[in-house]
């Protein structure tokens, strides 16, 4: 038998058992990562596997190309209205609220393991950002959904901190290894990791834009390759300019993945299923490399610099940030209380190692102490301590189930099936009072073995499978007109989009469909509303304002009013309103 035999064999074993051990984590209330390093630490020399394993360099590069696909995953699911909105206050924690955060958790450190100033601040640099994964994982595990702007800036900060940490890191070991001196050598090293890092990361992911829109592979299954490739690039080829590669796919995952792009769905899946796998080995693999006999001889030290981390250098970084943007203090205590450490923070404690630093391995045991603790306080508390503070909210209304079928190559729009649930507000009403935007078309319509021709006559059933031909920017008012009917009110605001719908939309069409009331009676069109309350015969451009909606004419045909614009008053106030 060859070795490689063995080794895969025992990838599999310890993967399965990292799958199946996530299925513990909402029953537990712990986040998934705490699970999988356990199964590492059982697996270990001194566990039950009793499998040896001591190469920090092996860690190192399993770790970095982990992180790297972890990130490019993260770049590709965080949408540009989530970043446009939080930028300001998301790179201010990025960077220097990091920055904060070492410097008290490393003060902290050196005075608890009586070490010198900078060792102490090298623990605290490792230590210093957080973990979007962990975070999101615990909310979707206790069902729990928070209000749109403090969603997006927890998923923006955590997702964007992490090169800043890699970065003070890095300058603290030439510091302590190569007697650097502090200040234009390290400022210089910030500016080349930073500037090379996103200009690589925008240039690679524009490159791989224009790459996509106009490369024709036979083969569907090549389009996830390619976008990983194109991600590696930009990692490669940052970190090899003295860039950060972090940072650079980071952003390039954020461009490619807020563009529209043939088999865009597929690769989303793809990537998903990349990130969980590269989590899963990541964290087997360094629960394999942890000693859990060790972590005894530093459990006291570590339990002290995580409190120190998690009451007061969380906030100390946070608080002042979070109120000079307008946060409340119960969302700035819920970011504070949100700082849970994952995956990052041990594999930068394996540099040490690597740089066979003095304390290097009691910097590693105490890092992931850290993180332990970290992860099952705060990550079990989440849920509980979103409801306490109020900021927990309904789940968004969603159709019973949908199905992206595949995406239309340059075409901007995409085929989509909706399965109508049994609560479903389209059930029971005619196709043509469904108020879909105007340039949604309804192709197919299956009941049980029957394929429907539809038309506007067509009653809709429950289980019925609709095939919409739409616009991704629309995609969010046809999820609500199929999503189930009960607390309209309660659903997430609609998107600050224009919406355009036909002119003879009736009120009550608007208000079933999207929970948007209109001063007017429920069998009046919006052409009908128009004219009513304009002083002037219609033209293009023409609008009035009711109780905060906006209505504009789009187009005319003749005399008579065949598109209109609504803008909806519920529409998420800290977005920017967009126009098609």
């Amino acid at each position: 038998m060859f070795a490689i035999d063995q080794v895969l064999l025992l990838a599999a074993v310890l993967i399965l058992l990292g799958v199946v051990s996530s299925k513990a984590s909402a029953r537990l209330g712990l986040p998934v990562l705490v699970l999988f390093l356990i199964v590492g630490m059982l697996a270990g020399e001194r566990g039950i596997g009793g499998i040896v394993f001591d190469n920090p360099g092996a860690a190192h590069a399993l770790g970095t190309l982990a992180l790297a696909v972890i990130l490019y995953d993260g770049g590709l699911q965080t949408p540009v209205a989530s970043i446009r909105s939080v930028w300001k206050p998301a790179s201010v924690l990025a960077t220097l609220g990091v920055l904060v955060t070492a410097v008290v958790t490393g003060l902290a450190a050196a005075k608890i393991l009586d070490w010198p100033l900078m060792n102490g601040l090298l623990i605290g640099a490792i230590v210093g950002s957080t973990d979007a994964a962990a975070v999101f994982a615990q909310l979707r595990n206790a069902n729990i959904h928070i209000r749109k702007r403090l969603k997006a800036l927890l998923e923006v900060e955590s997702a964007s901190n992490d090169p800043m940490a890699i970065f003070l890191t890095i300058g603290l070991i030439q510091v302590i290894a190569n007697d650097v001196p502090l200040g234009l050598a390290l400022l210089k090293l910030f500016l080349m990791q930073m500037g090379i890092g996103a200009a690589v990361g925008l240039g690679v992911g524009w490159g791989a834009v224009g790459l996509l829109n106009r490369i024709r592979l036979q083969a569907s299954g090549m389009y996830p390759v390619l976008v990983t490739a194109c991600g590696l690039l930009a990692f490669g080829l940052a970190a090899n300019l003295g860039g950060s590669g972090f940072l650079a796919i980071f952003i390039a995952g954020t461009v490619v993945g807020n563009s529209h792009f043939a088999f865009k769905r597929s690769v989303f899946l793809f990537h998903d299923g990349m990130a969980w796998l590269a989590q899963i080995t990541m964290f087997v693999v360094l629960g394999l490399l942890i000693d859990p006999i060790a972590l005894l001889d530093v459990w006291i030290q570590g339990l002290l610099i995580a409190l120190v981390l998690m009451f007061v250098a969380r906030p100390l970084a946070v608080v002042p940030v979070m109120l000079l943007f307008g946060f409340s203090k119960r969302e700035t205590t819920l970011v504070s209380w949100v700082g849970l450490r994952g995956s990052v923070p041990i594999v930068l404690a394996i540099f040490p190692l690597l740089f066979e630093l003095p304390g290097a391995p009691v910097i590693f045991n105490v890092v992931f102490f850290v993180v332990l603790i970290s992860a099952i306080l705060q990550g079990s508390t989440l849920a509980t301590v979103a409801r306490r503070l109020g900021l927990a909210e309904a789940p968004p209304a969603q159709p019973a189930a949908t199905l992206e079928i595949t995406s239309l190559g340059n075409v901007n729009a995409d085929i989509v099936e909706y399965t109508l649930g049994r609560d479903s507000r389209a059930v029971g009403r005619r196709l043509s009072r469904m108020a879909l935007p105007e340039d949604t078309v309804i192709a197919m319509i299956t009941r049980g073995e029957e394929v429907m021709p539809p038309r506007g006559s067509t009653v809709l059933r429950a289980n019925d499978h609709l095939f919409a031909v739409l616009r991704p920017i629309t995609r969010p008012f046809v999820d609500r007109t199929f999503s189930q009917a009960a607390d309209i009110g309660a659903a997430e605001p609609l998107p600050r989009v224009e919406l355009r719908l036909k002119g003879g939309t009736t009120v009550e069409d608007i208000r079933n469909s999207y929970g948007v009331h209109l001063p007017a009676a429920d069998d009046d069109t919006l052409e009908s509303v128009i004219r009513q309350n304009l002083e002037t015969d219609p033209a293009i451009g023409a609008s009035v304002m009711l109780d905060g909606t906006r209505l504009r004419v789009c187009g005319m045909l003749g005399t008579r009013i065949a598109t209109v614009g609504m803008l909806a008053a519920e529409s998420d106030p800290d977005e920017e309103p967009t126009e098609r």
